[in-house]
């Protein structure tokens, strides 16, 4: 089963049936090995997520070391419809929804103001945020270039954006379509390209998942594989040049083909469990006479509404009037192995079997511009990018693993050591951290960087167990800036947000996290955290059915309150949850204690050392002027002296460093 869910889920895209997340396999070549146990020093115990009362809008919470500053339920018009990703500038979160996108201002994160919600339907409006400009996909069926609710009905229509939408908003009340670029298969997310020698125009990478669009909607648009039409849509992504002056004169600079010559790649099975529900809805909807059709190995229904879409064209194909005959669902039937075949890549029964390759398509692509690499969440390998000409990014790297299903996003480490990537199995519409879930499977892969070779580490994967009714596994998060570690925040759908170490990559540690129960406990229901990025001091979370909620760490005998401190004096002017910044942090005390914190904790320096440095740093603080200047500059030549004999050389170093810093 698991060698076609990529294809799978690109035909439900295809077909405009998305999850209910839309987002959605991990190895290093061989297998990665079994998984090692998350270390969770100090965690309570039971663990108080496991049995929280459920319900939607006051479900049971449990907490550690975090506290949730806010929630904010989603505004009239967006309620019941799908939260998807976010974006930050100054002030203001801009929230992505099914509907269009919500603007948030977060001065205040214990009480956000809502300043604007802007009605726009598209799946599933992952945004972006550069300046004036707001970038936001669209790829369902649906969308329309007026943002029009009514949708489009057409199967060939000039009304439907399949794309990137492009926002002035410089009057932030009143937001502007300034520039609309479309492309053969939409865009399921896009990744923000800021150039540093470019300063005119920006880049957006397009990660576009659903089927090709018909030539005579888009010409162009070509779904053969590449050997029998060069201009293949298919195993290529999109680079929209951006001019910053001028939107509207956006278009695609370059379709670089990244995915070519990519083998098969090796995949897992399904859980007992999913293979015999799965086997039994299929003897439901064989029972009731729905369309089945295949996809390699893989049975399953035709959804009811496109399969009526296809009945209704081949009764106006008939030039027939009223509902479906008997014959024209046997015709139906009879032509469904060649249409399925031709839109999942197959060559059909008419051209006989197409040769089986890798994926054809990424799902995230992670630009850090600060190293000139992207990490590309593509389905069933992880790619590693040269980004260092934005519109020409090259494969330089890729890396599968059986106990992946599917690749979907990627996060660096701040040095650009490691990268970690994540695995949306069952597309995040299904319960994946039961009890009985292997816990590789829906999890992170972790991988050392070392002259750009890609060498797997570990697996992360939240350790609570969930229910049958709560979507689970592994989904969007970003870095919180604590110096001289590795920790990252990150989404589970309903599974929650964890916070964990990873500086350790053999060793991944959970640290911190926040989980409601369930919203409903006797079926699955729509809900949990999308995506969680820390941004200027805390953690704002996008939660699919709730709304928007606002975390803060609290310090812990594995985060200090000097760690925290310190992570805070880190301040973006703006944020997007594919482009990575690159994290400074500024000469702070802060900064200097919370590597005193972390040599203790180590027992990387002496504890009479380090007490003797606090105690100088300590007056330092207290003075000014030249003492301050003096006291601090002994200090960190001392520190400097001392680092050759610490048992942690390089942390000791950093200190020193952090110490002149404050000096000068």
């Amino acid at each position: 089963m698991a060698t076609v869910l990529p294809s799978a889920r690109a035909l439900l895209l295809a077909l405009g049936v998305v999850s209910l997340a839309s987002c959605s396999s991990s190895t290093s070549g061989a297998g990665a090995g079994p998984a090692p146990s998350v270390a969770r020093s100090g965690a309570p115990t039971p663990d108080p997520r496991v049995g929280l009362r459920a319900g939607a809008s006051d479900a049971q919470q449990a907490l550690w070391n975090m506290r949730l500053l806010s929630n904010s339920p989603p505004p009239e018009g967006f309620v019941g419809v799908t939260n998807s990703d976010l974006a930050f500038q100054g002030n203001l979160v801009f929230q992505g929804n099914y509907n269009g996108y919500i603007i948030w201002d977060i001065t205040n994160p214990s009480r956000p103001v809502m300043n604007n919600a802007y009605l726009c339907p598209a799946s599933q409006s992952d945004v972006s945020v550069y300046k004036h400009l707001l970038f936001v996909s669209g790829e369902g069926l649906s969308g329309r270039i007026d943002c029009g609710a009514q949708g489009v009905a057409d199967t060939v229509s000039k009304d439907r954006l399949r794309g990137l939408r492009i926002f002035d908003i410089s009057d932030i009340k009143h937001p502007r379509n300034v520039g609309n670029v479309q492309t053969c298969r939409g865009s399921h997310t896009h990744s923000l390209l800021v150039d540093a020698n470019d300063k005119d125009n920006v880049y957006v990478y397009i990660s576009g998942s659903a089927g090709v669009r018909s030539p005579s909607e888009l010409p162009g648009c070509s779904r053969e594989y590449p050997e029998d039409d060069p201009n293949s849509a298919l195993f290529r992504i999109e680079v929209i040049k951006v001019p910053l002056a001028h939107p509207e004169r956006a278009a695609i600079v370059s379709s670089p083909r990244i995915f070519n010559d990519l083998a098969p790649p090796p995949t897992h099975g399904e859980a007992p469990e999913d293979a015999a529900r799965r086997q039994a809805q299929m003897e439901a909807a064989r029972a009731r006479g729905a369309f089945m059709i295949k996809i390699g190995e893989q049975e399953m229904a035709l959804p009811d509404n496109f399969a009526k879409n296809l009945l209704d064209s081949v009764v106006k194909a008939r030039s027939g009037t009223g509902p479906a005959t008997g014959a024209d669902s046997a015709a139906l039937r009879a032509a469904l192995p060649d249409m399925i075949a031709r839109m999942t890549g197959g060559g059909g029964p008419a051209r006989g079997p197409r040769r089986r390759t890798g994926p054809n398509q990424c799902h995230d692509i992670t630009l850090y511009p600060g190293i000139g690499l992207a990490g590309g969440a593509c389905e069933g390998y992880g790619l590693l990018l040269d980004i260092t000409d934005p519109a020409n990014p090259k494969r330089i790297g890729a890396v599968s693993d059986s106990n992946f299903s599917y690749w979907h996003s990627a996060t660096f480490n701040n040095d650009g050591t490691k990268i970690l990537f994540t695995d949306e199995w069952g597309g995040g519409g299904q319960p994946k951290c039961r009890a009985t879930d292997k816990k590789e499977w829906g999890a992170n892969a972790i991988f050392t960087l070392e002259n750009r070779v890609m060498e797997f580490k570990s697996y992360y994967k939240m350790p609570a167990a969930q229910t049958e009714q709560e979507n689970c596994v592994a989904h969007n998060g970003s870095l919180v800036p604590v110096p001289g570690r590795d920790i990252m925040v990150q989404s589970w759908y309903q599974g929650g947000v964890s916070v964990f170490d990873w500086t350790d990559a053999a060793h991944p540690m959970e640290i911190a996290f926040f989980d409601r129960g369930p919203v409903d406990s006797t079926r699955m229901m729509g809900g949990g955290t999308w995506s969680v990025y820390w941004y200027n001091g805390v953690m704002v979370s996008s939660e699919i059915s709730r709304g928007l909620d606002i975390l803060e760490l609290t310090p812990s005998a594995l985060l200090t309150q000097n760690e925290i401190d310190a992570a805070k004096t880190v301040r973006f002017e703006y944020l997007n949850a594919q482009s990575q910044p690159k994290i400074w942090w500024p000469a702070s005390f802060a900064l200097a204690r919370a590597y005193l914190d972390q040599l203790e904790r180590s027992k990387g320096l002496s504890g009479a050392r380090i007490a003797e440095a606090r105690t100088m740093l300590a007056g330092a603080e207290r003075s000014s002027g030249p003492s301050r200047q003096q006291a601090l500059s002994a200090l960190a030549t001392r520190l400097e002296s001392e680092a050759a004999q610490a048992g942690d050389k390089a942390k000791v170093k950093l200190l020193a460093k952090a110490v002149s810093d404050l000096a000068s």
